[in-house]
């Protein structure tokens, strides 16, 4: 038969191992939520189409992250949701960097072409 102060200290064991699994889950969701935040905003930047490897990782980390917090698995679910994270940032960077190069190389376009239509212009009034 168990004393009390045993029975007392197998309780008081096993409400600390449920505070601590209470206090890994929350940091797991929370970066998984902030995980699937990064990867929306990197699909709205455009990153599907002009960072498709990065994103391809991202979205896969985060399924797999969700997967691990559906198991219970909260350290995993927690470094899969920060890589996840990364790999969405990263993605939208290139994206982001893409769409900027492409903008900078239209205005040296159009910057080009309104210096030949000047020296036109101004070849014409010479004449």
């Amino acid at each position: 038969m168990m004393t009390m102060n045993t029975q007392w200290l197998i309780g008081m064991a096993v409400l600390a191992g449920l505070a601590g699994c209470a206090s890994e889950k929350t940091p797991a969701t929370a970066d998984v939520a902030v995980s699937r935040e990064a990867v929306s905003a990197a699909t709205a930047a455009g990153a599907a189409d002009l960072a498709p490897a990065e994103m391809s990782s991202a979205r896969d980390k985060l399924m797999r992250a969700n997967q691990a917090l559906a198991a219970r698995d909260y350290k995993t679910a927690q470094d899969l949701a920060n890589q996840a994270s990364a790999d969405a940032q990263l993605a939208q960077s290139k994206a982001n960097s893409a769409k900027a190069t492409a903008a900078s190389d239209e205005l040296q376009q159009n910057i080009r072409l309104l210096r030949e239509e000047l020296a036109r212009a101004s070849a014409t009034t010479q004449q």
